[in-house]
């Protein structure tokens, strides 16, 4: 598994069209916490070349975290140029990872019922910081339809954060909401996944950006629960007592350790 410590932080990754540069130069400028530079699905394929040409032109050094998806072996040869700070592999299997050669750490999208199956072999690949759910053609070769909660997509989604988990990586990153205009959607979306054990999620537009932020940020409750859990914790240790219940719950390691993890969320979000 890849270090990728850097894209630990990551809550909201913004996909621009590589061919499109104000899209992408607006991803740069937005409030994502990482811009993916779309070489694959977004670029029609006599645009291409174009598009490694803007991206180079393009995506500078800085803020916010830079991200390649690849659909050719050029644009491998690109990323390393660049030294993006990942790469994100489309339709990943086990044997397309092992095959890229050494080079950023790499997001691997689960998007098809072979890659679904491998989850946790391709999680385990030396290369593989992070793991992405691309809900749309996983759905379609499933022939999955909307159920208005994301039903149809439970499976999926609690599969990846087991191989995520199991593999030691970090947590995976959503697929983006479609429905770009409705902010509510893509707020439930979110919250549903970060309850499913996800860490981020991705978008196709500027506008959904502050509502996944919003959503796998910390509440300031989630933030002063912790710091009670905690607290009562070390004072239960200070005075030898073995067992310590706060607010009328019983608090032990696995309750200390999510309440950490809360903190630690909230240091890497600035909070």
């Amino acid at each position: 598994m890849s270090d990728g410590a850097p894209l630990a932080s990551m809550r909201s990754l913004l996909f621009a069209p590589g061919n499109e540069e104000r899209k992408l130069r607006g991803a740069l400028e937005s409030d994502a916490d990482a811009a993916i530079a779309d070489l694959e699905d977004a670029v029609p394929a006599a645009k291409k070349d174009r598009a490694r040409e803007v991206v180079r032109e393009t995506f500078g050094d800085g803020r916010p975290l830079r991200l390649l998806r690849i659909a050719a072996p050029a644009d491998v040869e690109l990323a390393a140029e660049l030294r993006v700070d990942a790469v994100v592999v489309p339709k990943a299997t086990a044997a397309a990872v092992s095959e890229l050669p050494k080079g950023p750490p790499v997001v691997a999208i689960v998007e098809t019922p072979a890659g679904l199956r491998e989850a946790h072999a391709i999680a385990s690949s030396p290369a593989v910081a992070a793991l992405m759910l691309g809900a749309v053609d996983l759905s379609v070769a499933l022939g999955l339809e909307p159920y208005g909660d994301g039903l149809e997509l439970l499976f999926a989604r609690s599969s990846i954060a087991v191989d995520s988990s199991a593999a030691g990586i970090q947590r995976p990153i959503d697929s983006p909401c479609l429905d770009f205009r409705d902010l509510d959607v893509v707020r439930r979306e979110s919250e549903q996944a970060r309850a499913l054990g996800f860490a981020g999620k991705a978008c196709i537009h500027p506008a959904q950006v502050a509502a996944v932020n919003a959503a796998f940020t910390p509440s300031a409750e989630q933030v002063e629960w912790a710091q009670s859990t905690l607290a009562a914790l070390a004072e239960a240790e200070r005075e030898g007592r073995g067992a310590v219940a706060l607010a009328g719950t019983m608090i032990d390691e696995p309750v200390a350790a999510r309440a950490r993890g809360i903190l630690a969320r909230t240091r890497r979000d600035g909070g």
